[in-house]
């Protein structure tokens, strides 16, 4: 049974179908980008895996674990943040709080998942307390491995575009999921800055790092995928490795993609990138809050 289990995910808004049945598997460790023209249903897809959007049918499983079934009707407040904490998602906006410096924005999200989960297990207020303190390590550690511990106290509003977005991949990962997802992490971007997001995403692949990433950078998909998936009209039109993907396409939508993908100049990495000689291991984890409150575990 694959890491994470994608099986025949609908979802339509009003009249019109958007998800037609999606099923894909991905091992832990796998990197999976989503390719395909706007309004295929990508965004659509990755916000069904962290059930931001609650798909009509289907059924998601993490390490064999259900974390969404159709059938099971709607979840109280507490299970689908319990389920949502399986997935971490970097989104297109950097959604960073104006109002925290960059250590609180990684930080905050964390503390109140520690007193809520530490209050439900009985531990005392020492306990909790001292979880908490080892927070602070957890979030600058993880700012050197997105190269910006030198920001730890700056604000959003004092940081370019691209440290922006590094510092909501860190406070992604603070709370440790089990897939990270990204929507579109560059489109939001100037070209200067899109190279650095990509460097600092290629570094958390891994054995222990599974993404998965909406994309419009081939160049970087097919570098730093294990697999591609292909959607147009809400249906995965293709799969495979990025050598059957982009170098032996079937489809003739994929051609057409790609073809107009080539001769918009849109992916420009280095020829020389590996994704697997950046940094090491990365745990991942979720933008998750809002203010004071838990809003999307």
């Amino acid at each position: 049974m694959a890491f994470l289990q994608v099986e025949d995910i609908h979802k339509s808004f009003g009249q019109e179908e958007v998800l037609k049945g999606i099923s894909f598997g991905l091992e832990k460790g796998e990197v999976l980008s989503i390719i395909g023209s706007s309004g295929g249903g990508k965004t659509t897809l990755l916000r069904s895996l962290n059930q931001l959007i609650i798909p009509d049918k289907g059924v998601i499983k993490v390490n064999d674990e259900i974390v969404f079934d159709a059938s099971e009707g709607k979840l109280s407040e507490s299970m689908l943040r319990d389920r949502r904490l399986h997935f971490g998602l970097v989104f297109q906006q950097f959604n960073l709080f104006p109002q925290y410096n960059v250590k609180r924005n990684l930080t905050l999200a964390a503390e109140l998942l520690c007193k809520e989960r530490g209050k439900a297990a009985g531990k005392s207020a020492e306990e909790i307390k001292k979880e908490i303190k080892q927070l602070d390590a957890k979030a600058y550690a993880l700012l050197v491995k997105v190269g910006l511990e030198n920001k730890i106290t700056a604000y959003p509003g004092e940081l370019s575009g691209g440290q922006q977005q590094r510092v909501a991949i860190a406070r992604a990962l603070m709370l440790s999921p089990d897939i990270l997802c990204f929507d579109e992490p560059t489109s939001a971007l100037d070209p200067e800055l899109t190279g650095e997001v990509l460097k600092v995403i290629g570094s958390l692949k891994s054995s222990e790092s599974t993404m998965v990433i909406v994309t419009h950078e081939m160049e970087f998909a097919r570098k730093v995928s294990d697999k591609v998936i292909f959607m147009a009209d809400g249906v995965i039109e293709e799969m495979g490795t990025p050598a059957e993907i982009f170098d032996d396409p079937k489809s003739a939508k994929l051609q057409n993609f790609l073809n107009k993908s080539q001769n918009l100049g849109i992916d420009d990495m280095e020829s020389g990138f590996n994704a697997r000689e950046w940094a090491k291991v990365a745990q991942d984890g979720e933008e998750c809050l809002k203010d004071n409150e838990l809003i999307r575990f």
